[in-house]
């Protein structure tokens, strides 16, 4: 394997736009996401409606675009109305999905205070299992009509008068799922998803809406379920929502590969959209919703019954785990062409960037950091590289590169970002062919390296964080720089005239 990359980047060879809601997030009603994760009343830092300070400060480290809400599989049981009003008079519930108590302390209201303290857009689901499209326009006028009518007056009423404008909805979720509540089969869910689409848009046309798409990958009805399902509802939504989780099931390469594996996924789901868009005759382009991925250890998955926030899919991330999440986090910004939205799943705790200690710390996990390098600094346009990388073997995926990497262009800030991981086991030297910029110098490095099993803890919160590397002072036209292995980069460039 030849150990050296030449890689040109030129303004003209673009993919597309990446923004903020590229970079989102997934808060769902399950285990501590939300109790004991954002919300923890009588925390030292808890304001006045029992928002936890520290938590709120991280989550705006990460510059999260849209906050998806409030499930998940918890949605498709869930009754909005539990979650508004007096909490003192809100029902305890059995949530079926995670087999847990619900105290519906947190509702719509709240969440979206929530979001707009920490600059975000709220993407709200609605109960396509035990819901109805009623339902779904009635919950579309209380967060979205301005007054005047039961369920805007509602609203008002409970301390908002000003509408909530909730731009972005997803209709039900993973409905194709034996797991969720009142699973569908594709026609089902295609037909009850159009209606509520059409009374969602007549409530307010100014809303995007997202339909489901395949829960993952190895659903037996992928990709039947996507292209069924938008054959009912492509004139009336927005986006296919496209759902994946990685873990390592014990081959390294495998599961630092995995990047290659997400990369054909979307191709395979934009392509099937395409197939209905040409039955169709649509002059339309079906744009792509990843609302939810990560890394999850599904295998060590154990629920509890009927506890309220359990201690469930509190994941432990390690360095190696850090690594291959930068790879799909590479992944996701090079097909921005098709996927517009894509979420983080999920925020707190339960498989998240940020984990907390009740009544104590908020730390962050190690796959924080990655994800906040992104949102932090690769915006604009992103670049199709052109060149080769070394090529290693994978068992699950065949030959990939050693290299995954994204390169993203801010013409306003006349920057350029260049973000990727070494997942080879030895030295990796690339060149950058950044002629048509200009020279460049380099004003930031970071990078994640060293032991793959240390992890950030309560005690130790700091094991593995970024390490700041020397910047050179020249501007040059083909930048160079070595890789160590296993590791993952970002190199941030500022333009020179």
């Amino acid at each position: 394997m030849s150990n050296t990359t030449v890689l040109l980047l030129d303004k003209d060879y673009v993919i597309g736009q990446v923004g903020k809601r590229l970079y989102s997030t997934f808060v769902e009603h399950l285990g501590r996401c939300v109790y004991e994760g954002i919300y923890e009343p009588g925390h030292p830092t808890a304001d006045k409606e029992g928002f936890r300070g520290d938590v709120r400060e991280l989550v705006r480290e990460l510059n999260f675009g849209a906050l998806r809400y409030p499930g998940g599989n918890f949605v498709s049981g869930y009754n909005w109305l539990d979650g508004i009003g007096p909490r003192d008079k809100r029902p305890v519930r059995l949530d079926y999905a995670w087999t847990s108590i619900e105290s519906n302390q947190v509702g719509i209201d709240e969440f979206c205070d929530y979001a707009a303290s920490v600059g975000s857009e709220v993407m709200y689901a609605v109960n396509m299992g035990t819901g109805t499209p009623q339902d779904a326009g009635y919950i579309v006028e209380y967060a979205n009509f301005p007054g005047g009518t039961y369920y805007s007056d509602l609203r008002i009423k409970n301390g908002h008068r000003e509408p909530h404008n909730i731009k972005l909805w997803c209709v039900g979720n993973e409905m194709d799922g034996p797991w969720q509540t009142c699973q569908l089969e594709a026609s089902d869910y295609g037909k009850k998803a159009l209606e509520a689409a059409k009374i969602m848009k007549w409530v307010d046309p100014s809303i995007e809406l997202c339909v489901c798409g395949s829960a993952t990958s190895r659903q037996p009805s992928y990709p039947e379920w996507d292209r069924i399902v938008l054959e009912y509802t492509y004139d009336k939504v927005d986006y296919l929502s496209l759902h994946r989780y990685y873990e390592n099931l014990g081959d390294e390469t495998d599961f630092l590969a995995s990047y290659h594996e997400m990369d054909g996924f979307i191709k395979a789901v934009a392509a099937t959209a395409d197939y209905v868009k040409a039955l169709k005759r649509s002059k339309r382009t079906m744009m792509l919703s990843f609302d939810e991925w990560n890394i999850w250890y599904q295998a060590k998955t154990q629920l509890k019954s009927w506890e309220t926030a359990p201690h469930i899919l509190e994941d432990r991330y390690t360095l190696l785990d850090a690594i291959a999440f930068g790879g799909l986090l590479c992944t996701l910004i090079n097909n921005a062409d098709r996927v517009r939205i894509a979420c983080l799943a999920q925020m707190v705790n339960v498989i998240a960037p940020i984990f907390t200690e009740k009544g104590g710390a908020a730390i962050r996990q190690t796959i924080f950091y990655p994800f906040a390098m992104a949102a932090q600094n690769c915006t604009g346009t992103v670049l199709r590289s052109i060149g080769k990388t070394p090529l290693i073997e994978s068992a699950a995926y065949g030959s990939v590169s050693a290299i995954p990497h994204t390169a993203t262009w801010n013409e306003e800030k006349k920057e350029l970002c260049f973000m990727c991981a070494n997942i080879s086991g030895e030295e990796q030297h690339v060149t950058l062919d950044t002629r048509s910029m200009g020279k460049v110098i380099l004003a930031r490095h970071e990078a994640l390296s060293g032991n793959l099993s240390a992890a950030n803890t309560l005690e130790n919160p700091d094991k593995v964080t970024p390490r700041r590397r020397a910047c050179p002072s020249e501007a040059v036209e083909k930048p160079c720089f070595t890789l160590e292995p296993k590791s993952f980069h970002l190199f941030r460039y500022a333009i020179t005239k």
